[in-house]
């Protein structure tokens, strides 16, 4: 399953995705640079940013491709990177996408995820490409 991420110059969600034992593209990390196109399905993973009372928690890389349709169209789950340290506000954008997308909240996983939340997400992950394969037979 592919897997499309955004990480800020911290590097956090970079290092969680790289690893996963699925193929994987990265966000621009500007705003001001073009975003990807995604032809495939894919699931989303997003850390939460700025979150807080009346504040937005998607960062604007994730909005901007989100905002292209055929993008919207192919993705199938997200996976929230985050601190629980953050208490309530704990992957809130994740949470934000997956409801707007309707597509289910797959994961939330702590800053760089732990060896039993990198497992449990490769597990989760290969078992969705065998549904997908399944169905488009």
């Amino acid at each position: 399953m592919l897997v499309v991420y955004y990480s800020s110059s911290s590097e956090y969600t970079h290092r969680f995705v790289g690893k996963l034992d699925h193929p994987s593209r990265r966000l621009p990390l500007l705003t001001k640079d073009e975003t990807l196109l995604v032809d495939e399905p894919f699931v989303l993973v997003t850390p939460t940013y700025g979150a807080g009372p009346n504040r937005g928690a998607v960062p604007k890389q994730v909005i901007k491709f989100l905002n292209i349709e055929s993008n919207r169209r192919h993705l199938v789950g997200v996976i929230g990177a985050g601190n629980t340290n953050f208490g309530a506000e704990y992957c809130k954008a994740a949470i934000k996408v997956a409801a707007k997308c309707h597509v289910p909240l797959l994961y939330r996983v702590e800053l760089l995820g732990t060896p039993e939340e990198v497992a449990d997400v490769n597990l989760g992950l290969d078992k969705l490409c065998e549904s997908s394969l399944k169905t488009a037979m």
